[in-house]
């Protein structure tokens, strides 16, 4: 029997910004896989007829004399659909590259695009939870695959489309193993629950530890080796609460006011969801969004809340 065709499309795009409502594409990779294989590509720069910010050059060194005589948006979309078609789409936070097409494809097609959409971020974080970063770069390291030329289209494309078939061939593993589990789930919600609990009760045992070692610097101990060469030390260093109001000018002015303030996105998320805002404001806040992120996560409410 011949083996089933599958066909999934790798891409990546530049963007003049992170806002996929107000921003325009500057960039298009993809990649055509045929059962892991690559077997076709497609790329084009385009002309955005708009403002390329300094940040998004900074990041993809895509500067507006590079798109001048570039394909517009208009010119470059029914290339781009084509090259698509209805096959999944494989991006690195997909949802960020999809948004940018799909709002691309509503202005110049009219139409919205129905990819199904498949963010090999995510699956990268399934696979593997305990790496302290999941961006592009970490999964080439992972994989072994070398990436040049870091935040232009069609060198990232490349760079997971020889990674991706890698990942999903784990990430169907882990899946195939979570759906053998699904006869288990009651059981195995208690024992996620014993875990939990000793979980908790170690990470007292080692803030014990820690108090420990704590009062025994502070009682004038040498830093401590361990057989495997690992260093305890002891720091001591004041911070201070700041009247935000009172410094925001001089922060302003030195050009510092973003690095260090911190938007708190989730309580605005509430806010914009909730009732206090009449639609004007609303409008305001939701127009001033810069990019879009999704997270998946499981919640444990507490007995009798």
């Amino acid at each position: 029997m011949a083996r089933k065709k599958i066909i999934e499309i790798v891409l990546d795009t530049e963007t003049t910004g992170l806002d996929f409502t107000k921003e325009r594409l500057v960039e298009f990779a993809a990649v055509r896989l045929e059962n892991g294989k690559i077997k076709d590509e497609f790329q084009t720069l385009i002309n955005p007829q708009q403002h390329i910010r300094k940040s998004s050059i900074a990041i993809h060194g895509i500067t507006p004399d590079m798109v001048e005589d570039a394909p517009t948006e208009a010119e470059a979309m029914p290339k781009i659909l084509e090259f698509i078609g209805d096959y999944p789409i494989v991006a690195h936070n997909c949802i960020f590259d999809y948004s940018f097409l799909n709002e691309a494809s509503l202005r110049t097609c009219g139409k919205e695009i129905q990819n199904p959409r498949i963010d090999s971020q995510q699956m990268f974080k399934e696979v593997f939870p305990d790496l302290p970063s999941h961006g592009l770069e970490a999964l080439t390291e992972k994989f072994n695959v070398e990436l040049n030329n870091h935040h232009r289209a069609m060198a990232d494309t490349t760079g997971l489309a020889l990674c991706y078939p890698k990942l999903k061939e784990l990430y169907l593993q882990k899946y195939d193993w979570e759906v053998k589990q699904l006869d288990n789930v009651d059981y195995l919600f208690e024992r996620f629950l014993r875990i939990q609990q000793t979980v908790t009760a170690l990470q007292s045992e080692m803030q014990d530890l820690k108090s420990v070692f704590k009062l025994y610097f502070e009682r004038g101990g040498k830093p401590l080796i361990s057989q495997s060469g690992e260093t305890l030390v002891y720091n001591s260093k004041q911070s201070f609460g700041y009247d935000l109001h009172q410094i925001k000018d001089v922060l302003e002015e030195v050009g510092a006011f973003d690095k260090a303030v911190k938007v708190n996105t989730g309580f605005i998320d509430r806010l914009v969801c909730g009732c206090r805002l009449d639609e004007e404001k609303r409008e305001i806040i939701k127009d001033a969004r810069q990019e879009i992120t999704e997270t998946r996560n499981i919640q444990i409410i507490k007995a009798g809340k």
